[in-house]
């Protein structure tokens, strides 16, 4: 009778029997999800910055890594938006796009500039998780946060060197440049005066070899300084620079480059010497490598944003097998003055390499 009483309670197929296996299981079950979500979460309390806002960004949950972080005790940020620990570093247009992807339900991702109440700034690599209703809208946010400001400072810091690097190389061309035009296209151009008084009072072949080798020489050096570093980009700016850049490389290559302009001011000497020199690379390399008759190139301004573009329609090329030095100095003139440089490239379908500048960053 024992055994029977025990084999009815153990029975699976005894429906009584079935349902209290099903509910011991079941929560058992739920023990395990909420111990692993027990887990998720500490894990993530103990790495990451955590903040839960609803639909109109006003804080409900923010994890100790916030306050933490932030200096801000919990009862100080929670009823509050995150313009409690907005740095003012980025611009409103930034959080326009930031607001515009998540609320049509997308996450987005980026790094954002905060200040501490201490009035410390801190970098945070941000990822911003849309919650949706059941009519696919919004009704709060996930963040979590990544400190980065160490990252961020060592970047910076890269970024002041290789500045100060490209501008004591820009240096050193203008004074080679001056010097090879002032001092021996100087030079030059007094041999040239006498070689042709000689000629005038001698008839001599040897005259005339002269006389053409040095004009040859003369248009060599004349060349080299403007390679170097052209003076009428210090004299009068970026545009004159290109415009008689494009003239010169059009009628010595051949390459008909059209050009179009919306710059009205002068620029820092850092930006200004950064375009024309991706524009000055840019066409070096059309003329290598693209074999076209045409380029098109571009400066145009749209409020706080300058973007320049080069663009081909030769052979292009394959950007993950042939990036040379040319390349390499375009990427880390960009980085220099904080803009973004992007190539956009295949065999046989051109190029375009874009350059967007920041011209009034905080």
């Amino acid at each position: 009778m024992e055994a029977n009483s025990m084999e009815k309670r153990f029975d699976l197929h005894n429906p009584r029997s079935s349902e209290m296996n099903q509910e011991v299981g079941s929560k058992e079950l739920k023990s395990e999800s909420i111990d692993e979500l027990s887990d998720l979460k500490f894990a993530l309390d103990v790495s990451a910055i955590v903040a839960i806002t609803d639909a109109k960004g006003v804080i409900t949950y923010v994890n100790d890594k916030f306050c933490e972080v932030s200096k801000y005790q919990r009862s100080e940020l929670l009823g509050k938006t995150h313009r409690l620990i907005n740095s003012g570093y980025h611009s409103k247009e930034f959080f326009k796009r930031l607001w515009d992807t998540i609320l049509s339900g997308h996450v987005w991702k980026g790094e954002i500039k905060n200040k501490a109440k201490n009035g410390l700034f801190y970098w945070v690599d941000t990822t911003i998780v849309p919650f949706l209703d059941g009519e696919g809208k919004p009704y709060q946010f996930l963040s979590i946060r990544y400190e980065v400001t160490e990252r961020k400072r060592v970047e910076e810091e890269l970024k002041n060197m290789m500045t100060k690097m490209i501008g004591l190389q820009e240096e050193e061309r203008k004074r080679l440049s001056r010097e090879l035009h002032d001092g021996v296209g100087q030079d030059l151009y007094s041999l040239l005066i006498s070689i042709s008084r000689l000629k005038n009072e001698l008839e001599h072949p040897l005259l005339d070899q002269m006389h053409d080798e040095t004009t040859q020489l003369i248009e060599e050096i004349r060349n080299l300084s403007w390679e170097l570093r052209p003076s009428v980009l210090d004299d009068l700016g970026l545009v004159p620079a290109t415009r008689s850049f494009i003239n010169r490389f059009s009628s010595h290559f051949g390459i008909s480059v059209a050009f179009d302009c919306t710059l009205k001011q002068r620029l820092s000497y850092e930006v200004e010497t950064t375009i024309y020199r991706i524009i000055q690379e840019s066409l070096t390399n059309i003329r290598k490598y693209a074999d076209v008759k045409e380029a098109y190139v571009s400066i145009i301004e749209d409020g706080d944003v300058v973007k320049m573009t080069v663009q081909d329609e030769g052979k292009g090329f394959d950007l993950n097998q042939r990036r040379g030095i040319g390349l390499f100095s375009m990427e880390e003139r960009s980085k220099s003055i904080g803009a973004k440089l992007k190539i956009e490239t295949e065999p046989k379908k051109g190029t375009l390499i874009t350059l967007n500048i920041q011209i009034n960053h905080n």
